[in-house]
């Protein structure tokens, strides 16, 4: 507990900015081309399967936007019009955004207690190597591998890096959560999305053919958390008005339009529900982060009305479960007391997304969001909803 405040500080949406070996150091030599970094006219890009991305400008990360500079922009300040990249203020990344004990030093000079670390660059790539089964997981145990190495995934009881699972093959998402456990995860990442298999089709994440993995998840008492990922939704966006690749901070109007939706995690989460992993499994605890949480009034609102409607369909009502097993990190810029109103106050998680320059500069000015809530519920947002879903 911080000495400025009367309760614990614990972010659910820290970030690292990874190096640049964070997918290839344990990359097995037969997969050295499918992904690379490669040189375009002068700066370096990352490269999977012959297809140079775009969705992260800068994947070396060597130079960053400053932490909040997007902040009031995604407030909807934004008189002038700027684009993301004229409000950018761009930095050389600190060494604090990359080595777990100078991060350490600097949360408590933050006044944040604990955080919980994603990745930057995981979340893009699952959608980039879903032709290739085999080389998605390779993907995803180098980067785990690298993750371990440099930052552990319990650094000092206060910050716990997230490894990354892949459903893909759910034998070896199975195999990659037993590692995860047997080095000490104390959560992991999976990517809030239909889970895509070779021949071009996918399946919910929540259906039978994935309980090994989730019987997995409950019996050892770890947490999932769904961070917001490329979800390959800009596929169905291409239908109504063309495009390529995903760019989310290049959207059209209509693509803005559609994001601002979240479309993505409410059909996650409504496939959770409606496939039935949570009666199978009653212990699952899963973490929404950096999904916002306006969807979640209509998200419930439909979970009610279809109940109404078919209420011999379920064995209870899908607000009671969803409740019980659903954490949500809402962005900063929301209304806090209607989401604690939809959801509860034990479900509500303060996330700051620092560093990245959308979230919020300072992580713990979160606070000043909640300024109108009891004591109570302040301490539960700020730390302890946390502490309960990753199990401290």
């Amino acid at each position: 507990m911080s000495e400025a405040n009367a309760f614990e500080v614990w972010d659910a949406d820290n970030h690292m900015y990874e190096t640049i070996d964070a997918y290839t150091r344990y990359l097995p030599e037969k997969y050295s081309e499918a992904l690379k970094f490669v040189d375009v006219n002068g700066r370096k890009k990352l490269q999977i399967l012959g297809v140079i991305t775009e969705t992260i400008p800068n994947p070396t990360y060597e130079v960053i936007p400053t932490p909040g500079a997007w902040a009031d922009y995604y407030r909807g300040i934004n008189p002038e019009g700027k684009t993301l990249r004229e409000l950018a203020e761009p930095i050389r990344c600190p060494d604090e955004f990359r080595r777990p004990d100078l991060r350490l030093a600097l949360m408590d000079r933050q006044g944040v207690d604990g955080a919980v670390m994603f990745p930057t660059t995981a979340g893009m790539l699952e959608e980039r190597t879903k032709s290739d089964t085999e080389l998605t997981h390779a993907v995803t145990h180098a980067f785990n591998r690298w993750l371990l190495d440099d930052w552990t995934f319990n650094y000092q009881n206060r910050i716990f890096a997230v490894p990354a699972i892949s459903l893909n093959d759910p034998a070896k998402g199975v195999a990659e959560l037993e590692w995860c456990l047997e080095n000490g995860a104390k959560t992991v990442l999976i990517r809030p999305a239909p889970v895509p298999r070779e021949d071009g089709t996918s399946r919910s994440p929540a259906l039978p053919e994935f309980d090994d993995f989730w019987r997995l998840v409950e019996s050892s008492g770890i947490s999932v958390q769904m961070h917001n990922s490329d979800a390959g939704y800009d596929r169905y966006l291409s239908d109504w008005e063309g495009g390529d690749e995903f760019q989310g901070f290049q959207l059209t109007k209509f693509r803005g339009f559609i994001y601002e939706e979240s479309r993505h995690i409410f059909d996650t989460l409504a496939a959770f529900i409606a496939h039935g992993v949570f009666e199978r499994f009653p212990g699952l605890r899963i973490g929404v982060v950096e999904n916002g949480g306006s969807w979640a009034n209509r998200l419930m609102d439909v979970f009610d009305r279809v109940y109404r409607k078919k209420p011999q369909d379920f064995t209870e009502h899908p607000c009671d479960v969803f409740r019980r097993h659903v954490w949500v990190n809402p962005f900063h810029e929301e209304d806090m007391s209607h989401l604690i109103d939809t959801l509860g106050a034990d479900r509500v998680m303060f996330g700051s997304d620092f560093p990245h320059p959308e979230g919020l500069a300072e992580p713990a000015d979160f606070v000043k969001e909640l300024e109108n809530l009891p004591d109570a519920t302040t301490a539960k947002v700020m730390g302890s909803n946390l502490k309960e879903l990753i199990g401290l």
